[in-house]
């Protein structure tokens, strides 16, 4: 379910509140290979099907950029921030990924705003708590901690 806010004071308001989860999504080997081919980085445990079933994951598991990039549309499911100029990615405190993403697998996001305070230019820097997991896993596929900012 996406959480809606109009304008800064709401969005500050959101601080220390869960945004819940996002829907599933299916990792396949034509994503990772698109990644691939638009990053140039074409190692065999990601674009090697058949190499990689005899390789430390049994597969071909998705590139850890890729996992933290689609953070990016699965939190569009969560948060949608209306009546605002603009809103940037204002960067990353911290980034681990604890387990790979087979292909063929399912992540979604679950997601938190940790902070929400006012920065200089009329605007609100908000830190969210970011988990990627992996549908069958105990451990996450990614957990990021990431900065926005909202004007």
């Amino acid at each position: 379910m996406t959480t809606t806010v109009r304008g800064l004071e709401e969005l500050k308001a959101l601080a220390g509140k869960s945004l819940g989860s996002s829907g599933w999504l299916v990792i396949t080997q034509d994503r990772v290979n698109t990644f691939a081919d638009a990053t140039g980085d074409h190692q065999w445990i990601h674009v090697d099907v058949e190499r990689a079933k005899s390789g430390p994951f049994g597969g071909t598991i998705a590139h850890g950029y890729l996992t933290l990039s689609l953070i990016i549309p699965l939190f569009a499911e969560l948060l949608d921030v209306q009546d605002v100029k603009m809103g940037v990615n204002y960067g990353l405190e911290k980034v681990r990924f604890p387990s790979p993403v087979r292909v063929g697998s399912r992540i979604r996001l679950n997601a938190s705003v940790q902070s929400a305070q006012e920065v200089a230019g009329n605007g609100v820097q908000t830190q969210f708590d970011f988990t990627l997991e992996v549908d069958g896993s105990d451990k996450p596929a990614c957990i990021a901690q990431a900065l926005y900012r909202h004007y």
